[in-house]
């Protein structure tokens, strides 16, 4: 998994839905530095966390991360 790649897409999902850094960790109960970290891509979302993101933003996993990447 390219932990970049991912938090980009992390962070256009959030964007796109509206959410500000701070809600969105609130709502996934994590600290905001954590989800910074996977944001900038300095660190590794685990299964669980993908899990969340894409239940609280309403998308699939596979948007965040594709099943074949480029």
């Amino acid at each position: 998994m390219d932990k970049t790649r991912v938090g980009r897409r992390i962070k256009a999902f959030r964007k796109l839905k509206g959410f500000t850094q701070l809600e969105l960790a609130k709502e996934l109960e994590i600290p905001i530095s954590v989800l910074g970290g996977v944001e900038r891509g300095t660190r590794e979302p685990s299964e669980v966390l993908i899990q969340k993101v894409s239940e609280t933003l309403n998308i699939d996993t596979e948007e965040i991360i594709p099943k074949e990447e480029d």
